[in-house]
């Protein structure tokens, strides 16, 4: 019986080990929406851009 229980758990255990991960990632991912909303709303407030403009590649005059 010890030994039906132990293989239970060895199936199991991958299968919350995934739902774990796959939590803490949705939670991540959450968070990330609401800090981009955040700056997208910030930026209609103030009309400008929440970080400055770079140009990349661009050639400076001499």
């Amino acid at each position: 019986m010890i030994a039906v229980i132990g293989i239970l758990g060895l199936l199991v255990l991958p299968a919350v080990i995934g739902i774990a991960h796959d939590r803490i990632i949705d939670r991540q991912i959450r968070r990330s929406q609401r800090e981009e909303a955040t700056k997208t709303k910030e930026k209609k407030e103030t009309g400008r851009p929440s970080r400055p403009r770079r140009h990349h590649g661009a050639a400076r005059p001499v």
